[in-house]
């Protein structure tokens, strides 16, 4: 009877244990759950309003679409039926609700020049080039700043000064100007690195994922890979530098304030070696950095527009602006749409990382 009594106690406490843990799995998901629901309607009004600001913008510029297009000596019927078709004859406001509806039931219309394909089609071939460009980017920035802020705050005094004096210059670096003078040194003087594109013509992987250096891998190119690589190596550098002070400053700061505090001196009057210790250290102070990565992540796609001019990289930044140039304003709108949804998915993924990471962010799911 005991031994009964012990069994039925262990699978009740099992039980409870299990039904604990699924109802604090179920509450966490929904508070969650909840939690991106409401970012995500609190974006709907700042997507709404560049939706209008864009739309406007667009139809003051002087200048029609249709005549960039087929030019000025085109035959005037000819332009009118063009513009009838892309529905540019009706009032102003009516073009607006259009958009709208057609915005948010997710289809992005036509563009107005080049074949009229759908402007998604347009973005599809053109993201992948700008996520690849922006994630390497981001990875060059997150390496430098954290190399220069935790040396910064290791051995302080000259390093410190001139890590210090690295993040002030970095931040306010002119994308195009740093750009060029990396392909003046780099590609033209010594040679290492081309000068602009994404691959060399002839080494395309297959298209798997639209990302070269991914789809090189998956096809086994190595060939391929290496020479992405090397394409990918100018555009990732210059965008990750001028984006790396802020990490820099954001590192020397929080490993200078954790240094100081009462743990490190507890680690070291254990014996633990100077290492052991900058590496607890280390991990305190990288914790608030997580916001800040996640915004940086989000700026890396508004630089990719200079840096992709500068580099002829093909992808969503140089797509806006050669469609600017064309009046497109489908493609213009359409783009600029994916990069807002872009920027509000990270920051929704930032704020919940933060919730699952930060107790107090947690209790007020």
């Amino acid at each position: 009877m005991t031994q009964r009594n012990a069994a039925f106690g262990a699978l009740a406490r099992l039980v409870v244990g299990v039904m604990f843990i699924y109802c604090l799995g179920v509450w966490l998901v929904a508070g969650l759950l909840r939690y991106v629901a409401y970012r995500s309607a609190l974006a709907v009004p700042t997507l709404l309003i560049l939706l209008t600001v864009v739309f406007f913008v667009l139809r003051v510029i002087p200048g029609n679409p249709i005549v960039a297009m087929v030019g000025m000596k085109a035959p005037p019927g000819y332009v009118e039926q063009l513009i009838r078709e892309a529905g540019l004859d009706k009032p102003l406001y009516v073009q607006y609700f259009d958009y709208l509806a057609q915005v948010f039931t997710g289809n992005l219309g036509r563009s107005l020049v080049f074949g009229r394909r759908a402007v998604a089609a347009e973005i599809m071939d053109r993201l992948p080039a700008t996520v690849e460009l922006a994630v390497s980017a981001f990875a060059v920035s997150v390496l430098l700043g954290h190399v220069f802020g935790f040396l910064a705050a290791r051995f302080g005094g000259r390093v410190d000064l001139g890590a210090r004096l690295y993040a002030m210059v970095s931040y306010v670096l002119f994308i195009p100007f740093v750009g060029l003078a990396l392909q003046l040194v780099f590609s033209v003087w010594l040679g290492w690195f081309p000068v602009a594109g994404r691959i060399t013509p002839g080494l395309e992987p297959p298209r798997v994922t639209g990302l070269y250096l991914v789809d090189s891998l998956l096809a086994g190119r190595l060939d391929s890979f290496a020479d992405a690589l090397r394409y990918l190596a100018l555009p990732s550098f210059t965008l990750g530098l001028v984006l790396s002070g802020v990490f820099t400053r954001l590192i020397r700061n929080n490993m200078v304030k954790t240094l100081g505090e009462d743990f490190v001196s507890a680690y070291r009057a254990m014996g633990f070696g100077e290492l052991s210790v900058l590496w607890r250290a280390y991990r305190v102070a990288i914790v608030p950095t997580v916001t800040m990565m996640g915004l940086q992540l989000a700026l890396l796609l508004q630089g990719a527009v200079l840096t992709e001019t500068t580099f002829s990289w093909p992808g969503l930044g140089t797509l806006l602006l050669e469609r600017i140039q064309y009046l497109d304003y489908t493609t213009v709108q359409g783009t600029v749409v994916v990069f807002v949804v872009i920027v509000v998915l990270l920051n929704v993924l930032v704020d919940v990382v933060n919730a699952l990471l930060d107790p107090r962010v947690r209790r007020g799911l």
